[in-house]
C-alpha cells in the first residue's frame, strides 16, 4: 500500500495503472518512483531491489518518508501489473526481457538497452553485440518532441539518454530551420555525479570528485550514438562530457556555424518556430541580470529544458546552451511524460514541479 497524495474525485482505481518499478533503489528508478507517486493516474503497487529487499522504501530514497509505505521485493516476487519500468543497470533488461515483459502490457525502460536501432551501431559504442538484436526498434524513442506522433498508443517505451536529450533537443530547431552550414557539430557536456549511478567507483569517490572539472569522455561517448540516430541529416557529431561538482544537472554546449548572413533574429525565430508549443522547453533570452543562459542549478527536480544561444558574427558560429536535471527531463521525467502521450493523458501531469531558487 501507498500513501501517495490524494487522488482526485474524477479518477477511479479502475482507470489507473498499476505500476511496478524494476530496480527502483537506483537513482533512476527512484526519481521515477517520486514522480509515480504524486501522478493521478498511476498507482505504484510494486518495487524491487535484490540488495534491498524487505526494507522500506525510505530507508533508501528518505526524501520519501511519509510519502510510501512500500517495501522493496525481489525480483521474483513480481506480479503482474498494467505498467513495468525497469531501472535496471545497462544492459539486465535485455537479457531478462521475456520475463519481465510477460509482467505487464506495457514496459517503460530507463537504461540504454533499446535506444538504439542497428545492431552494429550498438556493438561499436557498447564494445559486444546486443543480446536482443531482433528486439531493437520495437521500442518507441522517449523523446516527445521528437517523436509525439509514434508515442501515442505505444507500449514500449525506451527513455532517452540524459545528454543525449539536451543536446539533441538543442539542435534540431537549427537543423530544421537549414541553419547548420557544415556537417561537423560539436558538444560539450557538464553533468553532475548522479549521471553515474548509486554504485560506488574510484571517481566516484568523495576526495576523487569533490572539486573536480574532469573530462571523462574526451571522444567516443556512447550518447554520441544517440545524438546521431535522432538528428535529421548526415552529420558527423563530435561529443565530450566533463564531470563537475554537481550531483544533478547538465549543461551542453553545442558549437555549429551558419550560413553567412544569418542573424541572431534568424536563430531565435527557428527555436520559437520549434518550441513555443512544446510545455517543457523553456527559450532563455534575458539580456540582464546573471541568468542571461541556462543554467542547471535552477532546474533540479524539475522536467525543463531551458535553452538560449549566443551569435558571434565575426565567424558565424552559433553556441548553443540546453540546461536539464538529468535525472528527471533526462531520464524519469522525460520517460513519465512520453508514457502521458502513449496514454493520451495531459502530456504535463505529474511533472509540474517548477524548480527552486536560490
Amino acid at each position: 500500500m501507498t500513501s501517495s497524495p490524494s487522488v482526485p474525485s474524477d479518477i477511479s482505481a479502475a482507470e489507473r495503472l498499476r505500476v511496478a518499478i524494476v530496480g527502483a533503489s537506483g537513482y533512476a528508478g527512484g526519481e521515477f518512483l517520486r514522480l509515480a507517486l504524486g501522478h493521478p493516474r498511476l498507482e505504484v503497487v510494486q518495487v524491487t531491489s535484490e540488495r534491498n529487499a524487505g526494507l522500506p522504501v525510505p530507508l533508501v530514497h528518505p526524501n520519501l518518508r511519509g510519502v510510501t509505505r512500500l517495501r522493496f521485493v525481489k525480483l521474483e516476487e513480481l506480479d503482474e501489473v498494467d505498467l513495468l519500468v525497469a531501472g535496471l543497470p545497462h544492459k539486465r533488461l535485455a537479457g531478462r526481457f521475456d520475463a519481465l515483459a510477460g509482467k505487464a502490457a506495457r514496459v517503460i525502460d530507463l537504461s540504454s538497452d533499446f535506444r538504439l536501432r542497428d545492431p552494429a551501431v550498438y556493438e561499436h559504442y557498447y564494445g559486444e553485440p546486443h543480446p536482443r538484436p531482433d528486439l531493437l526498434g520495437s521500442f518507441v524513442y522517449g523523446n516527445p518532441e521528437l517523436h509525439r506522433a509514434e508515442l501515442a498508443g505505444a507500449t514500449r517505451i525506451s527513455g532517452a539518454g540524459c545528454i543525449a536529450t539536451a543536446a539533441i533537443l538543442g539542435l534540431v530547431p537549427l537543423l530544421a530551420a537549414g541553419l547548420v552550414a557544415k556537417r561537423d557539430v560539436v558538444v560539450e557536456a557538464k553533468i553532475g555525479s548522479s549521471a553515474a549511478g548509486n554504485q560506488p567507483t574510484g571517481s566516484g569517490h568523495h576526495p576523487e570528485r569533490m572539486g573536480v572539472v574532469r573530462t571523462y569522455a574526451p571522444t567516443r561517448h556512447r550518447h554520441t550514438a544517440e545524438i546521431a540516430q535522432e538528428l535529421p541529416g548526415d552529420l558527423r557529431v563530435h561529443l565530450t562530457a566533463t564531470a563537475v561538482e554537481r550531483v544533478r544537472g547538465i549543461l551542453a554546449t553545442a558549437h555549429v556555424f551558419v550560413p553567412d548572413g544569418t542573424s541572431e533574429r534568424d536563430v531565435a525565430a527557428a527555436l520559437h518556430e520549434r518550441y513555443d508549443d512544446e510545455p517543457f522547453v523553456r527559450i532563455v533570452q534575458a539580456r540582464k541580470g546573471i541568468h542571461r543562459v541556462p543554467d542547471p542549478k535552477i532546474l533540479d527536480g524539475t522536467n525543463w529544458l531551458d535553452i538560449g544561444f549566443e551569435l558571434d558574427p565575426d565567424s558565424g558560429r552559433v553556441v548553443v546552451m540546453t540546461a536539464i536535471d538529468n535525472l528527471v527531463k533526462g531520464t524519469a521525467g522525460h520517460a513519465l511524460q512520453a508514457l502521458n502521450v502513449a496514454m493520451g493523458w495531459d502530456e504535463t501531469l505529474g511533472l509540474t514541479f517548477p524548480g527552486l531558487h536560490p
